[in-house]
């Protein structure tokens, strides 16, 4: 099958069966994909359009996004996890702001912006601007390797290099927006990693994992590591107005910016830090432990329930540490672990 057959069977395929009424296919502007593609970045579909739907609603063009507070941001992105990318969305709509409020129409310009990259610029281009530029996200790569028997792991750099080369050439210069968004919906709809249905596939006649019996062999998938464990302990301490004290964490790293719970390596090092922010605390409850799975290591956590036995005597740093009632943190930016933590001490006093 050439080039140019696979563009057209699969654009006459996403004419009739494609999807179109997604959120973010309305009003299609640069802003609009560029928000969608962040956000379905290593998330599904049907839990961005939630998000997607509150935070336009909220922020509806690059202007406002920019004049938000980051704390705002990070609030109505809240359990959408990968928070980075929330980050990087106000600092690109910052610097997109400033220069005018248009986004740039060259890739390299566009790529070079924090968090966008090669593909999601490429996405941004064809599909808002009518550019012919091609992308490489995961449901491309994965049509791209079986169509066309591309073995290893699609994250390998010479595999990449390959499959680069492939969308590049695949891509039309007429339509390329609706083959973008063709090619995208037939790797979430069709040949999906498990299952893929070979059978209602608008290019299967010239799929050569199909042809060689490797549908299930391919994408080959990233060679697995044992996960490292990290251990820590997350202190809930309640004062006598019945809040408890959170901590704003560091703007960059794993959940950078949010708010979350005090956090130790030991036990001995919790009832330290309490003697030396002088809270007097009674006998803490251990609760039983809990894991949270990152991409690249586990994290099990061990609730701590302590009480201050005293009133508050001492002044935390400024926007730093606050305490708060378990009913505000809804409008907070509270990583999702912390957030059902929280809700489950509510729980528990009532």
């Amino acid at each position: 099958m050439t080039a140019e057959q696979f563009q057209q069977q699969l654009l006459a395929w996403f004419e009739v069966h494609g999807r179109k009424n997604l959120p973010w296919q309305q009003g299609i502007n640069p802003y609009r994909v560029w928000l969608s593609e962040i956000m379905l970045q290593q998330t599904q579909v049907g839990s961005v359009i939630p998000y997607f739907n509150r935070f336009v609603d909220r922020f509806p063009d690059v202007q406002t996004l920019a004049a938000a507070d980051v704390d705002e941001v990070l609030q109505y992105w809240s359990g959408l996890g990968y928070y980075a990318r929330a980050r990087n969305l106000h600092k690109t709509a910052s610097m997109v702001a400033s220069g005018g409020g248009e986004f740039p129409k060259t890739l390299d310009e566009l790529a070079g912006l924090p968090g966008i990259g090669r593909s999601t610029a490429g996405a941004i281009l064809s599909i808002a601007c009518a550019q012919s530029q091609p992308i490489l996200d995961g449901n491309v790569r994965r049509v791209l390797a079986r169509f066309c028997a591309i073995g290893g792991w699609t994250g390998d750099r010479k595999v990449a290099d390959k499959l680069w080369d492939l969308s590049r050439a695949y891509t039309p210069v007429q339509r390329a927006g609706e083959y973008t968004q063709a090619i995208m919906d037939l790797g979430a709809t069709l040949c999906v990693r498990n299952r893929p249905d070979c059978r209602q596939c608008p290019v299967a006649t010239g799929c050569q994992a199909l042809a060689l019996d490797l549908v299930k062999v391919l994408p080959e998938p990233k060679p697995r590591k044992p996960l490292p464990v990290r251990r820590l302990y997350f202190l809930v301490l309640q004062d006598t107005e019945k809040r408890i004290l959170l901590e704003k964490r560091p703007p960059v790293g794993i959940w950078g910016g949010l708010w979350s719970l005090p956090e130790f390596a030991c036990l001995d090092e919790l009832q330290d830090w309490c003697r030396r922010q002088n809270l007097a605390i009674a006998p803490v409850q251990t609760l039983t432990s809990l894991r949270h799975s990152f991409s690249h290591y586990h994290l099990d956590y061990t609730p701590v329930l302590a009480n201050l036995i005293n009133p508050i005597n001492n002044v935390m740093e400024a926007n730093s540490s606050l305490w708060y009632k378990v009913e505000q943190i809804k409008n907070l930016g509270l990583p999702t672990p912390i957030k059902k933590l929280l809700q489950q001490v509510n729980i528990q006093e009532k």
